[in-house]
C-alpha cells in the first residue's frame, strides 16, 4: 500500500440503515455492502447532523454544524468561503472529483472538487426556500404522500437515469486514475439518488423479493392527538389528512425500498470489482454513508425531517487502506466525523493545521479506542420545510432529547424504548438527565436568535428567487445542455421532487389525487407565525 491512501465515499441518499443486512436485517439482499462491512467497521450508532439533503451535506463536508454555516434548509446557500474536505486534501496533493448528486446551492457548484462529472439532480438556486409564516403545509419541494400511494416497480425512472450516468462516469473515472499518474492519490465521491423517494424500484430489483416476504412497520401510525408538535407538523406537511395510506401502499413502498437498496448495492460492487480488475484496491480507503435516513412508514411517518431514528440515524462502513479495525463499534459516531478521519487517513495520523476547528473526531481514534468516546454527545438540527421553529437533537449515552422552540420537549431511553414511545421528559426520576441534555442542546446554539435568523433568511431568499427565476438563472452545474430540462429545478406540487420523477416514470402512473379536503392551511399556522392584517 503506498503511503497516502486513494479515499473513494459512496453515498445513498435516504437511506435508513434498520435495512441493510449489516444492521441486522435479514431481508435485505446487499451481499457487496456486506462484503465490504466484513473487511471493515460497522459503526452501529452514527447519525447525520440535519434530517435532509443539503444541510446534512454541507455538514459532512465542511465538518461543522450546520447552523454555523447558516445550513438552515434545502435551499440554503453554501458560501464559498466555507473550506471543506476537498480544500484541505487538494492542499496535501490530492485529486478530487465528484460523480453524481451534492445538493449545493449558490453559485460555487465545486466546493474544492476539482471534477465535477455529472450534472445534480435537484435545483441549485432558492426554488425551496421554506416559509415559516404559511404554516407546516408550506412544502416547496412538493413532498407529498403521492410517494407512497404509487409506489411499485417500473422499468425506467428519473433516478434510474441518473444513477446509471453516476455510476457510469465514476467506473470511467477510475480507469482514468488508473492510466494516469498513480503516485497522486485521489477522493472521488460517487453520490447516489437511490433509495430516495418516490418509491419506484427498477422491475429486476423489485423481482428480486417476494413481496409476502416484507415487512411491516414496527410501529403502526399513531392517533393525531398523541403526536409530538413536530410530529404534528410534519402529519399535515405530507398531507396525511388529505390522503387515503391504505395497508398495500405501504407494502408496496417497502418492497420498492428494497429493490431500490438493492439497486445501489448492485452498482457499488461493480466499483468494487473495478478497483480490483484496476489495481487500485489494495491502496484505496472505503467510506460508506447517506445523507439522513427515512421513516418508511414507522409511526405512520415517512421520509425524513425529524428526530426518530429512522429518519436521523445513518449507515456508516470505514474498510479499506490503512484502515486496521474489524467489526462493530457501538459508540456514538455523525457525519461531522467524516473531515477529521479523512485528514487521518490521508496524513497517516499528522492532519494539518484547520482554518476552524470542526465538530467531530476521527472514526479512527473512536474504533481504536472506544472509551475515548463513551461520553460524547451527537446533535442534530432541524429548521427546514414542515416545521415552523427551529428544533434540535441531542443523543448522549442511552438517552435523546428532542427540542422544539416554544413547544415541550421529548426524552427517550433507547436502551429500553428503541420506538421511541415512552417520552420522559417531565418525569421527576429523569429529572437530571433531561436538564443536562436540555443544557447541551442549547449551548453555543439560542433559538430564539437564530429563529430570527431564519426567518429574515427566508424573506430574504424568496425575494431574491422571484425576481431571478422570471430569467431562468439558475446555478445549477450541468453537464449537458439539456439537463435543465431533465431533472428537478423548480417546486411545488406542480414542478417539485415527486410530480416532476413521476412525469418520468416508465410506464407512466397517474398522480394520486386527494381524497379528503383536510385542514384548512390558514388554521395550521402557529399564533406566533400569523401575520397581522394589513390596514386597509
Amino acid at each position: 500500500m503506498k503511503s497516502r491512501p486513494n479515499i473513494i465515499l459512496i453515498m445513498a441518499d435516504q437511506l435508513n440503515a434498520s435495512f441493510l443486512s449489516m444492521y441486522g436485517n435479514r431481508i435485505a439482499q446487499t451481499p457487496h455492502l456486506q462484503a465490504l462491512a466484513d473487511q471493515g467497521t460497522v459503526f452501529s450508532n452514527a447519525y447525520c447532523n440535519y434530517p435532509i439533503c443539503a444541510p446534512s451535506r454541507y455538514s459532512m463536508l465542511s465538518g461543522r454544524m450546520p447552523h454555523s454555516i447558516a445550513a438552515y434548509d434545502n435551499a440554503s446557500e453554501f458560501p464559498a468561503s466555507i473550506p471543506t474536505i476537498n480544500h484541505y486534501l487538494r492542499e496535501l496533493g490530492y485529486h478530487t472529483a465528484l460523480s453524481g448528486k451534492m445538493h449545493f446551492v449558490g453559485p460555487d457548484q465545486l466546493h474544492g472538487y476539482e471534477d465535477r462529472l455529472v450534472t445534480d439532480i435537484y435545483p441549485a438556486d432558492f426554488a425551496w426556500v421554506p416559509d415559516w409564516t404559511q404554516g407546516p403545509r408550506n412544502a416547496p419541494t412538493g413532498i407529498s404522500m403521492r410517494a407512497v400511494i404509487e409506489a411499485g416497480p417500473c422499468i425506467r425512472s428519473l433516478q434510474i437515469d441518473y444513477d446509471d450516468e453516476t455510476e457510469y462516469h465514476a467506473q470511467q473515472k477510475l480507469f482514468d486514475l488508473a492510466r494516469g499518474d498513480r503516485s497522486k492519490p485521489f477522493f472521488l465521491t460517487v453520490s447516489f439518488s437511490h433509495p430516495h423517494s418516490p418509491y419506484t424500484a427498477p422491475e429486476e430489483y423489485w423481482n428480486r423479493y417476494r413481496h409476502e416476504d416484507i415487512d411491516a412497520p414496527r410501529v403502526g401510525p399513531l392517533p393525531l392527538e398523541q403526536l409530538d408538535k413536530h410530529s404534528e407538523w410534519l402529519y399535515y406537511s405530507h398531507g396525511r389528512d388529505r390522503f387515503d395510506v391504505r395497508p398495500e401502499h405501504v407494502q408496496n413502498a417497502r418492497h420498492s425500498y428494497y429493490g431500490m437498496i438493492s439497486y445501489v448495492d448492485d452498482k457499488i460492487g461493480r466499483l468494487m470489482d473495478t478497483l480490483r480488475r484496476t489495481g487500485l484496491a489494495d491502496d484505496t480507503l472505503i467510506v460508506f454513508t447517506s445523507d439522513h435516513g427515512e421513516m418508511m412508514g414507522e409511526r405512520g411517518m415517512w421520509f425524513k425531517q425529524c428526530f426518530f431514528e429512522g429518519a436521523v440515524r445513518v449507515p456508516l462502513i470505514v474498510a479499506g487502506a490503512g484502515w486496521t479495525h474489524r467489526g462493530e463499534v457501538t459508540e456514538l459516531a455523525s457525519l461531522l466525523d467524516l473531515v477529521p478521519t479523512l485528514l487521518d487517513a490521508a496524513t497517516d495520523g499528522n492532519p494539518p493545521e484547520l482554518c476552524q476547528p470542526v465538530d467531530g473526531t476521527s472514526l479512527r481514534q473512536i474504533a481504536s479506542d472506544p472509551g475515548s468516546a463513551r461520553d460524547r454527545y451527537v446533535v442534530s438540527e432541524y429548521s427546514d420545510m414542515g416545521v415552523c421553529a427551529p428544533c434540535r437533537m441531542v443523543r448522549h449515552g442511552p438517552f435523546k432529547y428532542i427540542y422544539t422552540h416554544g413547544y415541550a420537549a421529548q426524552l427517550y431511553d433507547l436502551s429500553t424504548d428503541p420506538d421511541e414511545l415512552h417520552n420522559l421528559a417531565g418525569r421527576a426520576e429523569h429529572a437530571a438527565t433531561e436538564a443536562r441534555l436540555a443544557q447541551e442542546a442549547t449551548r453555543a446554539w439560542d433559538p430564539q436568535a437564530l429563529e430570527t435568523l431564519i426567518l429574515t433568511s427566508q424573506r430574504e431568499r424568496k425575494l431574491i428567487y422571484t425576481v431571478t427565476s422570471r430569467s431562468k438563472n439558475n446555478w445549477s452545474w450541468m453537464s449537458r445542455p439539456d439537463d435543465d430540462r431533465r431533472y428537478v429545478r423548480s417546486g411545488g406540487d406542480a414542478e417539485g421532487t415527486i410530480a416532476t420523477k413521476g412525469r418520468a416514470r416508465l410506464p407512466f402512473v397517474p398522480p394520486a389525487e386527494p381524497v379528503h379536503a383536510g385542514v384548512p392551511d390558514a388554521e395550521l399556522i402557529p399564533p406566533e407565525r400569523r401575520r397581522p392584517p394589513r390596514p386597509r
